[in-house]
């Protein structure tokens, strides 16, 4: 039992150290010169599906930018609740505004990329922000950005938001989606690797140069993936444009769900789609997860030394707080790790589960298979 306790103190030492580079080389914002980058047009696309108690607050926010953009549109997507009566209120106020009505979802096409793609259609910017509508922008975040994009030119960048966090669901959950992508994923290489290997984005908040993202197919090239933001990134790097994944947490923030059934069906719907639906795959990470964090709670069971478990624990904690606190998250669920890995461990099964059995993915509304 303890050589097993040792090469799982061994493993979560390797990772702890490898966390902190990751955190180290993460490409940050600055501070721009506003003057410089005033001929950068850009176009805010926000799609909107039953978006009532979102779509106000994320349009205030754009609209406070200190560096506006040239338009903002927003795509109502067959909403069925105030969302548009809403949106027709705040388009009197301000001419900056637009409203797309969405037309039917075609055969094949995940909702968003279709309201994504229709929005891009008619966009007049060089550079494109998809921008959820549950997404808050600091007053600063596109000025922030524009030195990004000045010198990447072309391509894409994404960068996580910082997650607001409400029920103990979210807090177990949610904060699971950068501890995966920094423990494992090595982010200075998503902007300096052409492998579609070294990949990471996040749909919430997703800038493209226009020109590039028609010659890489637009979101109609992944019309049909769970994953849209991961897969657009690996689009653009298989066709050799720059891709960056930038630290955002500063001015972009969200809150992704509100309860625990959000918080499952969100996950449910992409959890086994991100493994490519690769059965091998899922048991491979499942085992590999339940081995380094819940696996040494057992061995108490037959005799593991309980200092080796304190240790195995603690450097977890650890590298759990390292991430939380990189992104303004740090809760007391911080300290609960290996309840958080069981509950993504039981969303995945369920994931898989609901896969082979055809039953579909329920979200906003729509059943995708």
């Amino acid at each position: 039992m303890d050589t097993i306790l040792l090469i799982v103190i061994a493993l979560l030492s390797y990772q702890l150290l490898f966390v902190l580079w990751n955190l180290a080389t993460f490409p940050s914002l600055k501070k721009s010169v506003k003057e410089r980058y005033a001929s950068t047009r850009l176009s805010v696309l926000i799609p909107a599906r039953n978006e009532e108690r979102n779509i106000k607050d994320c349009l205030n926010s754009v609209l406070k930018q200190t560096h506006l953009p040239d338009e903002i549109l927003v795509l109502n997507d067959h909403s069925t609740d105030q969302t548009k009566a809403i949106l027709e209120q705040i388009m009197i106020k301000q001419s900056r505004v637009k409203v797309v009505e969405g037309v039917a979802l075609p055969l094949g096409w995940m909702g968003k990329s279709f309201a994504c793609q229709q929005l891009a259609d008619h966009a007049k910017g060089d550079w494109l922000v998809f921008l959820d509508a549950d997404a808050r922008l600091e007053k600063d975040a596109l000025e922030k950005l524009l030195p990004l994009v000045d010198k990447q030119q072309t391509g894409i960048i994404s960068g996580f938001p910082r997650q607001i966090l409400g029920t103990w669901m979210e807090k177990l959950v949610v904060t699971m989606m950068q501890f995966v992508i920094i423990s494992h994923l090595p982010i200075r290489y998503v902007q300096k690797a052409k492998s579609s290997l070294f990949a990471a984005a996040h749909g919430a908040f997703i800038l493209v140069n226009k020109e590039s993202y028609q010659k890489v197919g637009g979101h109609e090239a992944i019309k049909s993936s769970m994953l849209d933001d991961m897969q657009l990134m690996k689009r653009f790097k298989l066709f050799g444009y720059p891709a960056t994944l930038v630290k955002i947490d500063q001015v972009v923030n969200m809150r992704m769900y509100r309860n625990a059934k959000e918080v499952w069906q969100g996950y449910q719907k992409n959890l086994f789609a991100g493994l490519n639906r690769n059965v091998f795959l899922f048991v491979i990470i499942f085992s590999y997860y339940t081995f380094l964090y819940i696996l040494l709670w057992v061995t108490l069971l037959f005799g593991g030394s309980f200092i080796y478990v304190c240790v195995a624990y603690g450097l977890a904690v650890i590298t759990k707080i390292v991430i939380d606190l990189s992104n303004q998250a740090l809760t007391l669920a911080s300290f609960l790790l290996p309840v958080s890995v069981i509950l993504m461990l039981a969303i995945a099964t369920d994931s898989l589960r609901i896969s082979y059995l055809r039953r579909g993915y329920v979200w906003k509304g729509r059943r995708y298979l």
